[in-house]
């Protein structure tokens, strides 16, 4: 199973244990009716732990889907569940969403509600075009896929590069001429694992590894590269 995960910067600080109290009073209930059947969708937060320098929790949502039975569409509600953890690293309280991307989003932008009453609080962390370059190539016998954003060719929009020893390519060099690094797919010389990371910390393990393995590779090497 591929892991994922997406790290945001908290633009206030706030005490842990007051960051629990207001996280563990979320609760949102929503009604809808699909294909004319009624459902009550919540959202809430739950198993908060409160740590030092961390608090982890688990935010649950619940989403309507329609699958066809027989011919006939079928609404069915899922209960979706992301693990999340707040870290305080140096100076900064980053939150990380252990979901994938869209998910993601959505529960930071919840989660921006729920303790400061307002979006726009809790914003994607990002990596600096520079940093990320640096990183990637102190890894370059190990970077497997290459993407290239803001690139100034008429009616192209990204470059990419797939395969081995990437960074020793002619095309690398001409390549960042054109436009600047935004993901890259790498073998961690630290961990061993195969990982894909973007500039706004979109992280996905492509290696097998458990939740709390891929929490650590995180804070050890995704948190030092915000900028």
């Amino acid at each position: 199973m591929v892991l994922a995960a997406k790290v945001f910067l908290v633009r206030e600080k706030y005490e842990l244990d007051v960051l629990a109290q207001k996280l563990k009073t979320f609760k949102v209930e929503q009604e809808t009716t699909v294909e004319g059947q009624d459902f009550d969708l919540v959202s809430e937060i739950g198993d908060l732990v409160v740590g030092k320098t961390e608090l982890e929790g688990v935010f649950s949502f619940d989403v309507v889907f329609v699958v066809k039975h027989r011919g006939k569409p079928l609404p069915v509600a899922r209960t979706y569940e992301a693990p999340f953890k707040f870290d305080f690293f140096k100076d900064r309280l980053l939150l990380t969403v252990f979901e994938k991307k869209a998910r993601a989003n959505n529960v930071a932008n919840e989660v921006s509600k729920a303790v400061f009453l307002s979006l726009g609080q809790v914003v994607e962390a990002r990596i600096a075009p520079e940093t990320l370059r640096s990183f990637h190539e102190e890894n370059f016998d190990d970077t497997k896929i290459i993407f290239y954003d803001d690139v100034d060719l008429p009616n192209i929009s990204k470059l990419s590069l797939y395969g081995e020893v990437l960074g020793l390519t002619s095309l690398y060099s001409d390549y960042l001429t054109h436009g600047k690094l935004w993901y890259i797919v790498f073998k961690s010389k630290k961990f061993g694992y195969v990982i894909g990371l973007t500039r706004n910390c979109v992280v996905t393990a492509f290696s097998r590894m458990e939740m709390d393995e891929f929490k650590l590779f995180i804070k050890d090497q995704v948190f030092p590269l915000i900028a």
